[in-house]
């Protein structure tokens, strides 16, 4: 142990720890901005780069970052000493004055780390004038917005998206005054190796990385009387939505959000995790098919995040063929609605308009997609984010706290607790395993909970034994550990039978376009704790025992697998393939 004073208080900390974290024992508030650390998935960006936490060092000529300076013995430290608060101050300012004064519109509004420090500082006034740089806002992809102007050059993004995600779609570029993060020869987005997982976004502490917004366009189309507008809700934002209205993070409130997306004047309230039932039904066909005919095209890899096809289709092209066909749970309700219900209703498809609220920002890219469509018809038209949907809601005045829970719609409102539990890592494959094992074997598993799968860990694997088979599997989260796997996929060091990875660190509930929290770590795993609850309390855990599944196999689709689920609920070709038509 290492024992110091800061500000005359004495402290004892392990050797390595830093001054920043010292200083958060004895409960002292040291500013930070550049400054993230999450424990749980492994990141921590430590550039220093903003230097609005520096402090006093006795014996030390010049001030000294607390957040990347490591505690010595007998060290002293001084807090909030005139020269550390002027300096903090200089800092701060000099900062803004090449950042756009545009909050009353910006979409960070409210959840800006550098307005809050400002006001904070209580700095009103523009101390240093003078030149800004100016760069091009990128929207290319349609999914994921760039503005450069707002980079406060934290260097956040890119360890995130370089050291966590190793996808290595951003950098540092160009020199001194116009230094900004962006990809490389600032080219757009769209071109780089991006796979819109919109972890970036969610580290950012400005507006200089968010999803591109169509809440416009969902207000025209409900306003839109010649229009059937449906809304889909995926699981994970139920247990994420009421943090934005001041609920505790993880708390379900599905029944509130019904009632109030019905409020904003959608046709019919649908639930993703009807979707999902029907991806387990389609995917545990192609698990088994796969598992009986042998190993040459093993291991199946499940196909529902669409960030991490994203990442297999750039990083590793030669294991593309292990992905399932199938269509994710978004895309799948969003066909069942154009074909199946458009026609149970007498509606036009192409009066049909979906939209989907999603925690995730690689959703908006894999809806536009061609190969995302069915029949020559866009399965989605626009993909809300958790976020946004949020901001509607409060635009149409509807407040959760106080709102009486109401019931999806059917017939793609009922679904099963295997569904629900698809929003955490290791829940599309504890979902696939239930029904796998009941097809697989003809019985029924009592205790449905494959618990060796679930968690925060980056990879977790177990052998689940099915009948006389034993069958391998492996739950992924981040796709720094999905290269882990697939490296060893490739150098055939690990065999595996079927492996869930999600591009997300602790899969969906931590998706970019989550709503943004500052104890990330714990808030995480409330909301994974959040769905579990409802899987808990489902009256049936399985997908091949949803009523309507099974209703809508018998009236409309046959069996799983058939040539009509084929059309409708499979893709041929992967995301790549498709990006040149797209764009």
């Amino acid at each position: 142990m290492i024992n110091l004073t800061i500000d005359g208080q004495l402290v004892s900390v392990p050797e390595g720890t830093t001054i920043l974290d010292a200083a958060r024992k004895l409960n002292l508030d040291i500013p930070t901005l550049c400054y993230l650390n999450l424990e749980k998935i492994k990141y921590l960006n430590k550039v220093a780069s903003c230097r609005i936490c520096v402090v006093e060092v006795e014996g030390r000529r010049n001030l000294a970052p607390s957040c990347a300076t490591p505690v010595s013995e007998g060290m002293k430290v001084i807090t909030n000493s005139k020269r550390v608060l002027s300096s903090r101050r200089k800092n701060l300012e000099l900062i803004i004055s090449n950042h756009p004064f545009e909050c009353l519109v910006c979409a960070k509004s409210t959840d800006c780390e550098l307005q809050k420090l400002v006001w904070e500082f209580g700095i009103n006034t523009q101390r240093y004038t003078g030149e800004r740089s100016e760069h091009p806002i990128d929207r290319s992809s349609g999914a994921l917005k760039r503005d450069p102007n707002k980079c406060i050059m934290c260097r956040r993004c890119e360890t995130m998206c370089n050291e966590v995600q190793t996808v290595g779609a951003l950098t540092a570029f160009g020199r001194g005054f116009n230094t900004v993060v962006a990809p490389a020869e600032m080219n757009p987005i769209v071109t780089s190796a991006c796979v819109y997982c919109g972890q970036c976004v969610s580290v950012c502490p400005t507006a200089a990385l968010t999803g591109v917004g169509y809440i416009k366009e969902t207000w025209e189309a409900l306003f839109n009387p010649k229009k059937h507008v449906i809304v889909q809700v995926a699981p994970a934002v139920r247990v994420a939505i009421g943090e934005e209205f001041g609920m505790e993070p993880g708390l379900p409130v599905t029944g509130k959000l019904v009632a109030g997306l019905r409020r904003l004047g959608f046709n019919a309230v649908f639930d993703t995790t009807f979707g999902a039932d029907l991806t387990i039904i389609e995917e545990s066909k192609e698990i088994i098919e796969r598992i009986e005919d042998g190993q040459d095209d093993l291991p199946i890899l499940t196909s529902c995040c669409p960030g991490w096809i994203n990442f297999l289709e750039h990083q590793f092209p030669d294991l593309k063929y292990i992905a399932s066909t199938c269509k994710s749970p978004q895309q799948m309700t969003g066909a069942i609605v154009k074909t199946y219900y458009a026609q149970k209703m007498g509606i036009d498809p192409k009066d049909v308009v979906v939209v989907s609220v999603m925690p995730c920002i690689a959703k908006k890219y894999e809806a536009a997609l061609p190969s995302e469509q069915t029949y020559g018809i866009r399965d989605v038209d626009y993909v809300l984010t958790t976020r946004e949907i949020s901001k509607m809601l409060k635009e149409g005045s509807v407040n959760l706290n106080h709102i009486q829970d109401e019931d999806f719609d059917n017939p793609l409102g009922f679904s099963s607790g295997a569904g629900v539990i698809f929003g955490g890592s290791g829940g599309v494959l504890e979902a696939a395993l239930r029904t796998v094992y009941a097809k697989m074997t003809g019985h029924e598993l009592e205790d449905v909970n494959f618990t060796s799968v679930r968690g925060m860990a980056g990879i977790r694997e177990a052998e689940i034994q099915i009948g006389d088979r034993t069958i391998r599997v492996a739950a992924v989260s981040g796709l720094g550990n999905a290269r882990k796997v697939l490296e060893k996929i490739q150098r055939r060091e690990e065999r595996y039978d079927v492996i869930e990875i999600m591009a997300c660190p602790g899969g969906c509930v931590n998706g970019g376009g989550q709503p943004y929290a500052e104890e990330r770590d714990e808030i995480i795993e409330k909301r994974m704790h959040g769905l579990y609850q409802i899987d808990r309390n489902s009256r049936v855990r399985k997908s091949h025992q949803n009523p309507a599944i099974q209703a809508l196999y018998e009236e409309f689709l046959g069996e799983a697998g058939s040539k009509k689920a084929h059309e409708i609920l499979h893709v041929t070709g992967l995301m790549s393939e498709s990006v040149e038509c797209h764009h």
